[in-house]
């Protein structure tokens, strides 16, 4: 199965991560079909930058995103957003 994950990147203390497209059995920071974006989180807002044609031709085909990848996917505009239910309870209290 074919997963859209992060791939840690940067230095120490520094992380950078690439949004990509994986076999699910490899490493996380191992082999990868293809790189579909970049994320950020030390800049302030985060960087995130996804190419959607790129992810919405993996998605259509099959490929299972994570789920910090799925709200990466979110916040870009890539897939429209999910109630509480899609993403679980945990959103939901107030």
């Amino acid at each position: 199965m074919i997963k859209l994950r992060l791939r840690r990147m940067g230095a120490k203390k520094q992380p950078s991560y690439r949004i990509v497209a994986a076999e699910a059995r490899s490493p996380r920071d191992g082999r990868f079909i293809e790189v579909i974006g970049f994320y950020n989180p030390k800049t302030n807002p985060a960087t995130v930058k996804v190419n959607a044609e790129r992810a919405k031709y993996w998605l259509d085909h099959g490929a299972q995103p994570t789920e910090t990848v799925r709200s990466l996917l979110v916040r870009s505009g890539v897939l429209p957003g999910y109630g509480a239910s899609a993403t679980g309870e945990a959103g939901a209290t107030e």
